[in-house]
């Protein structure tokens, strides 16, 4: 139903800053939440930050809060993932996604972009 398209990303030097898009094809009123999410080789997929689109209260995982920035764009069905000051941690998969809710969990999203590799080298 609702489909989500992601560009942007790609590799860069620990330090450096990349910005990735997710368009949406529609916007539903049950698709409060818009979230990022990333997967490394091994490990389990991770809540990277979430906003909500009428609060717009943004919440960020640990390991990249004051370092990554969600926002979104309304008039262009758009979330972007600003990431600033990366770090070869920071080399996953990242994901964009849609749900009734903000949390941490993977479950409670149900819209999934493909995914797009991110890689920071030092």
């Amino acid at each position: 139903q609702v489909q989500l398209a992601e560009t942007g990303g790609g590799s860069v030097q620990a330090g450096g800053s990349l910005r990735l898009s997710c368009a949406a094809s529609e916007v539903t009123y049950t698709s409060r939440c818009i979230g990022w999410f990333r997967q490394a080789p091994g490990k389990e997929r991770e809540m990277v930050a979430t906003a909500y689109r009428v609060s717009d209260v943004k919440k960020y995982g640990d390991s990249v809060k004051d370092r990554f920035a969600i926002s979104l764009d309304s008039t262009k069905n758009t979330a972007y993932l600003q990431m600033n000051d990366l770090k070869p941690e920071d080399t996953a998969m990242y994901y964009c996604a849609a749900g009734r809710l903000c949390s941490h969990y993977p479950r409670d999203f149900d819209h999934w972009a493909q995914g797009t590799q991110i890689t920071v080298s030092s």
